[in-house]
């Protein structure tokens, strides 16, 4: 049952462009046919199918926003959010990937790298590479910016010192967004991003996370041995690092929103196709007034979602104000996927708590939503103090 494909209808947003819709039906498409058959191998492998890869460069998935002058799409920030939840749909792993690599790697690019930098990168992202995005630390949680990875100046080079935890897209990824502190007693103001290439002698990948969730997707630690990094590498300023890493956060927290969003999605498809199937009583369970409310307060508190979450994305095209926005879609989302993706469980009674079924599968992978990128406590932190400006 884990590769039934979706087709249950979904509410449609009328304002999508011709592009947008293009993209949209396309990853819908490719989900159902590409991904969908591969769901459960790749979860209990606890690895991508390699054969995604090539596929999701040669349909332009992983160079949305990358412009059309460095080989990518050209499209804008909804549209990554419109495919990111069109795979959750079907599988978060495969989503995260995207997400990762359109709302962290490339958005960071596009806005802090110099146009050497985006010259040599920028193709690269949209034709062949993975990028990843290295922050997380050990002792560096919620404290983003609590690094002990340090960089230290040697010539016209930098050497980085250190490791970093929980970094998605660690086994696919050609180059990292490392954050490191060139000066410990500056706090905030001494952190640095570097463009870090994995050939780069003294990096290395460490030690693969086995998860409860998203299982396909890599989550790896990162190894630093005196790895010399060129001046060239600097991403942004020296000192100016935490500005990238906050900035660029934002706008992936939108990502998330989108994860969940889909995620929640595919799991009330396979619900009301099974409620229709199901029989007790000698009738389909989704007959029973009990069921059919559940269904209803599913269905809304998704399309709640849906909306927050594409107008965090639209405002940030926009160029008007998201911040806020943005944490309460992530916020919003994360924790409304829980609920939904548990009650979609209880539904399906025995089943559901089987692997046979794929909601056992989106309930493990909607965990994460509250986690990364910012968890639930911080998204209300940046909501309370916009509130109380």
């Amino acid at each position: 049952m884990m590769t039934t494909l979706l087709t249950t209808s979904r509410p449609a947003l009328t304002d999508l462009t011709e592009q947008e819709r293009m993209f949209q039906e396309a990853a819908r498409d490719f989900a159902n046919a590409e991904i969908a058959p591969k769901i459960m191998e790749m979860d209990e492998a606890a690895r991508i199918d390699p054969s995604l890869l090539p596929q999701l460069f040669e349909m332009g998935l992983m160079g949305i926003e990358v412009p059309e002058e460095y080989g990518g799409t050209g499209a804008d920030f909804f549209t990554s959010i419109l495919i990111v939840e069109e795979l959750s749909r079907v599988d978060p792993s495969i989503a995260v990937l995207v997400d990762v690599q359109n709302t962290l790697v490339i958005n960071a690019i596009l806005r802090w790298a110099n146009d050497e930098q985006q010259a040599r990168y920028l193709p690269r992202l949209a034709s062949d590479t993975v990028g990843a995005y290295a922050l997380s630390e050990a002792g560096s949680g919620s404290d983003a910016f609590a690094l002990t990875c340090r960089a230290t100046p040697d010539g016209d080079d930098w050497i980085l010192e250190g490791h970093k935890l929980w970094i998605t897209n660690g086994n696919e990824a050609g180059f990292f967004i490392v954050f490191a502190t060139v000066d410990p007693d500056a706090g905030y103001k001494g952190i640095t991003a570097f463009i870090v290439e994995k050939e780069f002698e003294g990096f290395s990948v460490g030690k693969k996370e086995d998860k409860l969730g998203i299982r396909a997707s890599s989550t790896t630690e990162l190894l630093f041995d005196n790895v010399r990094v060129p001046a060239g590498n600097v991403l942004g300023e020296v000192g100016k690092g935490y500005k990238a890493a906050i900035e660029t956060l934002n706008e992936g927290r939108i990502g998330i929103g989108a994860q969940m969003l889909g995620l929640a999605q595919g799991a009330l498809d396979h619900t009301v196709r099974y409620v229709q199937e199901r029989e007790q009583f000698g009738r389909p369970i989704g007959s029973f007034q009990g069921v059919q409310f559940q269904l209803a307060e599913m269905a809304t508190e998704i399309e709640a979602a849906r909306l927050m979450v594409y107008n965090a994305a639209r405002l940030k095209d926009a160029g008007q104000p998201f911040v806020t926005p943005a944490a309460m879609a992530k916020l919003y989302a994360s924790e409304m996927a829980q609920r939904v993706a548990s009650l979609c469980i209880d539904l399906h009674g025995g089943y559901g708590f089987t692997k046979e079924y794929p909601v056992e599968k989106l309930y493990r992978d909607a965990k994460i939503g509250t986690i990364y990128e910012g968890t639930s406590n911080m998204q209300k932190q940046t909501i309370a103090k916009a509130l109380m400006r």
